[in-house]
């Protein structure tokens, strides 16, 4: 399938694992120019090292804190000066911990805001000026089935990822006029880091093995298995491409089919 990405200029959050970091090398095998970044400098260098040799991609790698609306914004500038503009923005980063409400502060809702509703805002602010100006990108956030459903022990995801439904709902009506696509991709049971420190909590809880957990959370999925980051940046790397050019405003699941709504 042609997806019309070589050469674009895709920026990807949170891309030092996970999947941010298979959205990044997908990418990147598409022949787009890649711009990463994550927190964590060592782990996040590592990474764009081995996607560069893998992909003989053209990689730009920095650490940034996207809750820093200062650090967005000069990332964002070094990416354009460097690469040559903003194509497309995967805005990703790490959920909230796990907790039930009672032993949720203030400090860790100001955070979940921070991290997962304003950091997309901080992100659209600084790429959609570069796409109206080749009237061409594709914003695409990440989220996860808690926007469709609520998930327990959950509370901060399931009260804050819905934010970032209206923001995308809200762009993609504003700046359909300008050829830019804005859409949100929902996760289910990814194998990732985060979903293993979901599983520790669940299982200390039930006072069961974590392996059991797994297992319970693949036998309630209609595909009987977790999903692979890879899975997850197909469908992305999809959204970004000329492919999906009629598609924006929209929620995504990639779910196995856990999600039992209409």
């Amino acid at each position: 399938m042609q997806t019309g990405l070589k050469d674009r200029v895709a920026i990807v959050t949170g891309s030092s694992s996970g999947i941010g970091l298979a959205t990044a090398a997908a990418l990147a095998a598409e022949g787009a120019k890649v711009a990463m970044c994550s927190r964590t400098e060592k782990t996040l260098l590592a990474a764009a090292d081995e996607i560069k040799s893998r992909h003989k991609a053209n990689v730009f790698a920095q650490a940034v804190d996207v809750t820093d609306s200062e650090a967005v914004k000069k990332f964002v500038a070094a990416v354009a000066g460097r690469l040559g503009g903003v194509d497309i923005c995967v805005a990703n980063a790490g959920g909230p911990p796990a907790k039930n409400f009672l032993s949720i502060s203030l400090e860790d809702w100001q955070k979940a805001i921070a991290t997962n509703f304003l950091s997309a805002v901080h992100l659209a602010r600084e790429v959609i000026p570069h796409m109206q100006r080749k009237r061409w990108g594709r914003f695409i956030t990440i989220t996860s089935t808690s926007v469709r459903q609520a998930i327990p022990d959950l509370v901060l995801s399931n009260a804050v990822r819905p934010a970032v439904v209206g923001l995308v709902k809200s762009l993609a009506g504003e700046f359909g006029k300008d050829g830019i696509l804005v859409n949100n991709i929902a996760p289910g049971y990814t194998e990732t880091d985060r979903l293993s420190e979901l599983m520790k909590v669940r299982a200390l809880a039930a006072g069961v093995l974590e392996g059991e957990i797994k297992n319970r959370w693949a036998a309630e999925i209609p595909l009987r298995r977790l999903a692979k980051p890879e899975e997850i940046a197909d469908a992305i790397v999809w959204l970004a491409s000329e492919r999906a050019s009629y598609i924006t405003g929209q929620t995504i699941l990639v779910d196995g089919g856990i999600y039992k709504g209409m």
